[in-house]
């Protein structure tokens, strides 16, 4: 019988734990439908009340100590080796399963910079602290970045195929704009043609649904994570969206950039920061493959955007996407302080990128592209259909 997927993420957690040499993952949470940790949507999927220990183990064991009105809908999904319910409280349980592991280490979901991997409240730290009081094991906690950041990172093949669906829809209702847009349209008509294509498809929202797609026409909206307005659309101007469906949990993210107006009227100033813009995502991904460093990547398109004269782009050139958009982990990014230490993360076969820089022009806003790729063992595959082109609509 073929695994589900939470099977499939949940094995793969214990055979990272032996690649780390730790010997035990506990996943502590409580309340999840108000308060999930990240991962858990990842390995378990369902939503847990009653505060609950999830026991992962380099041996390949894997426990769950849950309410006992959790047990029933846990253990038919088998995903665990042993469920073990209890009533009044966990301490005895999970004291228990400790000494049966007896780990040198015990990773914890917390993390400085990666926001995927940070799941364990303020609170229930102090709780778990209270229950492991005169045991060895708090001081015995580590940090699970490592483990979460390569469990999340390294898609396996059924999570690249939930992706490159999210792409195929994403690019398949991006295509028809230049049927639907006219001159004259506000943004926020354009915004609601397009989420009226998603909901006819049945595709959920890759982001907050208020700006998803970001809708942007001419050069005097506000460039950045905004909503449309009654701003409109108007000869001689760019219209640039940034968009992305979610399709089985799994997310796209792409950009693309049209021009009211024939192929022969495009300014030069704008067919030149295209042009730029093409081609370093271009040279980035020719850059990209397993064992570089984020930084080093973001580096090639860096440097190339200054060489065609422009100043550099105050952003990363990208992020790992999965069952979030921003999934966490390595990005592709700048040595930054406020990226920490993500752009000094290494690139893995599996990772799935996200490739994305603006210029600006002087009279006719900003010129951005946006996509999707996977890294494979020698290079990286484009999950999404290259723009070469500004799309001309007129």
């Amino acid at each position: 019988m073929k695994q589900t997927l939470e099977q499939q993420k949940s094995q793969q957690a214990c055979e990272i734990l032996k690649e780390l040499n730790l010997d035990l993952w506990l996943i502590w949470v409580r309340e999840t439908s108000e308060m999930a940790d990240p991962v858990l949507k990842l390995v378990v999927g369902n939503d847990l009340v009653w505060q609950s220990a999830l026991l992962y183990s380099k041996t390949g064991e894997r426990v769950a100590i849950v309410g006992s009105l959790d047990a029933g809908g846990l253990e038919p999904l088998k995903l665990f080796d042993r469920v073990v319910p209890y009533t009044k409280t966990i301490r005895e349980a999970l004291r228990g399963e400790l000494d049966h592991f007896q780990p040198k280490q015990v990773a914890i979901d917390w993390s400085r910079d990666n926001v995927s991997a940070d799941g364990l409240t303020v609170g229930m730290r102090t709780l778990l602290d209270e229950y492991l009081s005169e045991t060895p094991y708090p001081t015995r906690f580590v940090s699970a970045d490592p483990l979460i950041s390569r469990l999340r990172g390294r898609k396996t093949e059924e999570e690249v195929s939930r992706i490159q669906r999210a792409v195929d829809i994403t690019q398949q209702i991006l295509a028809e704009v230049a049927s639907f847009v006219r001159v004259g349209q506000t943004e926020t008509e354009i915004h609601q043609h397009i989420r009226e294509r998603m909901r006819d498809l049945g595709v959920t929202d890759a982001w907050q649904a208020s700006h998803n797609p970001a809708v942007d026409a001419g050069p005097n909206k506000p460039f950045g994570h905004a909503g449309p307005t009654g701003n409109r659309t108007k000869a001689g101007h760019l219209l640039h969206f940034d968009f992305g469906v979610r399709y089985q949990s799994y997310c796209a993210d792409l950009q693309r950039m049209f021009f009211f107006g024939t192929p022969q009227a495009v300014p030069a100033e704008v067919q030149a920061a295209f042009t730029t813009v093409r081609d370093a995502i271009a040279a980035a991904s020719e850059a990209i493959k397993p064992g570089v460093r984020g930084h080093e990547v973001d580096a090639v398109a860096r440097t190339f955007v200054q060489e065609h004269g422009y100043e550099e782009y105050q952003h990363a050139l990208g992020h790992q996407i999965g069952q979030s958009a921003h999934d966490g982990s390595t990005i592709l990014g700048p040595l930054w302080d406020r990226y920490g230490s993500s752009p000094k993360g290494i690139v893995e076969a599996g990772n799935v990128f996200t490739l994305e820089l603006h210029v600006p022009t002087k009279d006719h806003g900003q010129v951005s592209l946006e996509e999707d790729i996977v890294v494979t063992k020698t290079g990286c595959r484009f999950l999404s259909k290259r723009q070469t082109e500004l799309t001309c609509i007129k």
